[in-house]
C-alpha cells in the first residue's frame, strides 16, 4: 500500500482516487489530481527515469498524444500521465517542481476535466505496462457532506452542468466528500463508469433514499443500474470528487438544456 502525503495532496483543489473507467481507479491504485491550471507541479521527488509519448483515440476535443512521466522516487516508481513532459530522464524532481502541460487526452471523456493521473510500481516492475500500479491510500482525512439532492447550476459546457452542493463545511481546511446515507464519503462516477469508491463497511451504497452499489470489497463498489434524473429528467451521471476549496458535483448529461442559474432537483430512477 502506498500513502500519498496530505500536504502534497492540499496543493491540488480536488482529487478522486475512482473517477474513471480505467482498472487502476477500480481497483484504488491511482489518483487523479486535478490543479486547476495547465501547469503540472510535480506530486513526487526524484529521478526522471523515462518519458514516453503515445497516440490517442481521435476526439474533436482532444489532442492526438499523450504521455508518460516515471519517476523513481528511491521507493517506488511514480508514473504521471496526461502531461506532456518539460523534463527528460537524468532530470531531478522535487515536489512541485513544473513537470509539463497538462494535455486535454483522448482518452479522456468529453466531460473531464484535465488532470494528473498518478499511480506508483514497484521499483523492480514495469512501469510502461497500463496494468500492475499499487493500491493507493489518501494520507488525510476527508469529511462527509451530506447532501438533500438540490442545488444551482454554477457553470456549464456541452455535456455537463456543475452545480454548488453540496456546499463543502470548511473551505481550505481539509478535504470533503459526498456523503451516501449512512455518512461514508463516496467518490466516482455514479453510474456511468462500472465502479466507484466509498469508505466504510456497509453492504450495499445508499444515496438519495437509493441503493445505487453494492460492496466489491474494502475499497471498492460495484454501481446498481440506477439512472439519475435531473428536474426529472434522465441523465447519464454525476462525478464525484474530494475537494480542499470547494464540493459541489458535475451532472453528466450531454444534450442538457441547463443554465448557470438553474435549480436543479437530483434523483434516482432504479432499472
Amino acid at each position: 500500500m502506498v500513502t500519498l502525503d496530505g500536504d502534497v495532496l492540499r496543493r491540488y483543489p480536488r482529487v478522486s482516487r475512482y473517477n474513471s473507467p480505467y482498472p487502476a481507479h477500480d481497483a484504488g491504485c491511482a489518483v487523479d489530481l486535478y490543479p486547476g491550471t495547465d501547469r503540472a507541479g510535480s506530486p513526487v521527488a526524484g529521478d526522471v527515469v523515462e518519458t514516453r509519448t503515445v497516440r490517442c483515440p481521435d476526439q474533436p476535443y482532444a489532442e492526438d498524444e499523450d504521455h508518460l512521466v516515471v519517476v523513481d522516487t528511491g521507493e517506488y516508481l511514480a508514473r504521471m500521465l496526461h502531461v506532456d513532459p518539460a523534463v527528460e530522464p537524468g532530470d531531478t524532481l522535487a515536489v512541485g517542481d513544473h513537470v509539463g502541460r497538462l494535455v486535454r487526452s483522448g482518452f479522456f471523456a468529453p466531460w473531464v476535466d484535465n488532470h494528473v493521473h498518478l499511480g506508483f510500481r514497484e521499483r523492480d516492475q514495469n512501469a510502461v505496462r497500463a496494468s500492475g500500479s499499487l493500491p493507493l491510500d489518501l494520507g488525510l482525512p476527508v469529511e462527509s457532506v451530506a447532501w438533500d439532492g438540490t442545488g444551482r447550476v454554477v457553470e456549464t459546457g456541452e455535456t455537463w452542468a456543475r452545480l454548488d452542493a453540496p456546499e463543502h463545511p470548511a473551505p481550505g481546511e481539509t478535504f470533503a466528500g459526498l456523503a451516501a446515507d449512512d455518512g461514508a464519503v463516496i467518490d466516482g462516477g455514479l453510474p456511468h463508469y462500472e465502479a466507484g469508491g466509498a469508505t466504510g463497511d456497509a453492504d450495499t451504497v445508499s444515496l438519495l433514499g437509493t441503493v445505487v452499489g453494492d460492496r466489491r470489497n474494502d475499497r471498492t463498489v460495484t454501481w446498481r443500474d440506477v439512472t439519475p434524473t435531473a428536474n426529472g429528467v434522465p441523465i447519464r451521471g454525476l462525478s464525484l470528487w474530494l475537494g480542499v476549496d470547494d464540493l459541489g458535483l458535475k451532472l453528466v448529461c450531454p444534450g442538457h438544456d441547463l443554465s448557470v442559474g438553474d435549480r436543479v432537483d437530483v434523483g434516482f430512477r432504479e432499472q
